[in-house]
């Protein structure tokens, strides 16, 4: 007796053309990502000669173009490994401080009830949504007094405003998808508030903490503007974004530009690397009994 099909499983026809649409996706997006690896892995002389060459011979790879980029002037290079190091150390210094302050912030504004709750959560979105330029006059008047002006400090402290905003309105909706009968649970087993919090909501809203942690790295890792308005004056404290663009002038050889465009993306694609895996944990890790 033959079997028969379920009325859910897709027809032969739209596998293969779910297959051809996926396929043109990741050509499309994944292939001039690709071209450009395999043009920094040329010499400039063999690109200028034959652009349209995708795949390098093995006696052709050379790997001047990314020691150019990372190296520092006196070296003879443009100083980006360097300035990869201050995005660094500032993205994440933003990504700590800032998911400290928003996971206390965020569960305050989902669990607490008080007049004028919903008000303060739409102001909080609404800095959010201003743009940078409105915001940059009072924050650079306010570091100037401080005397934070053209220190990497200083672009710390304001990373952390512009992305303590965003990250209280992420955290604050998956808040409030978290069952409160876990936590009422939790405090009727006899735990504290902070343990509460440390030992039963966190686990649970683990997911939602590392996506809005990956969001405020992205956010200080990309950040143009800021970083000119506070560091323009110091080369020495530059960050990626600045730095990259110095590259983008018409002296610099077009594969120095695409190395040292590759090379600023590795730290985005490890941290979704490692990311990954604690997104699956958390989503796995709270449940209710």
């Amino acid at each position: 007796m033959s079997r028969r099909r379920s009325a859910l499983a897709p027809r032969p026809a739209a596998r293969v053309g779910r297959f051809i649409i996926v396929a043109l996706a990741l050509v499309i997006s994944i292939g001039p990502v690709l071209y450009g690896v395999l043009l920094s892995l040329r010499p400039y002389s063999a690109i200028v000669r034959a652009p349209l060459d995708l795949f390098p011979s093995l006696d052709e790879i050379d790997l001047s173009a990314y020691t150019t980029a990372m190296l520092d002037e006196s070296q003879g290079g443009f100083g980006l490994g360097r300035f990869v190091l201050n995005s660094l150390i500032v993205a994440f210094g933003t990504v700590v401080l800032s998911i400290v302050v928003s996971i206390l912030g965020a569960y305050a504004a989902a669990r607490l009830r008080y007049r004028g709750r919903g008000g303060v959560n739409a102001v909080i979105l609404g800095v959010y949504l201003f743009p940078g330029i409105v915001l940059a006059v009072p924050l650079f008047v306010l570091l100037a007094r401080a005397g934070l002006t053209g220190s990497l400090v200083g672009l710390f402290f304001v990373y952390v405003a512009i992305t303590v905003p965003v990250s209280i309105y992420m955290m604050r909706n998956y808040f409030l998808a978290l069952p409160e009968s876990v936590e009422e649970a939790a405090i009727i087993d006899g735990a504290s508030m902070p343990q509460m919090l440390r030992s039963v909501v966190l686990p649970i809203a683990l997911p939602g903490i590392v996506a809005t942690a990956i969001y405020v790295f992205m956010i200080a890792w990309n950040e143009y503007f800021y970083a000119l308005l506070f560091l323009v004056q110091d080369r020495a404290l530059w960050t990626a974004p600045l730095g990259i663009s110095q590259l983008s002038d018409f002296n610099v050889p077009v594969t120095v530009l695409l190395a040292g465009s590759i090379a600023i993306t590795v730290p985005v694609v490890v941290l979704f690397f490692f990311a990954q895996r604690y997104l699956v944990d958390g989503l796995t890790s709270g449940a209710e009994k």
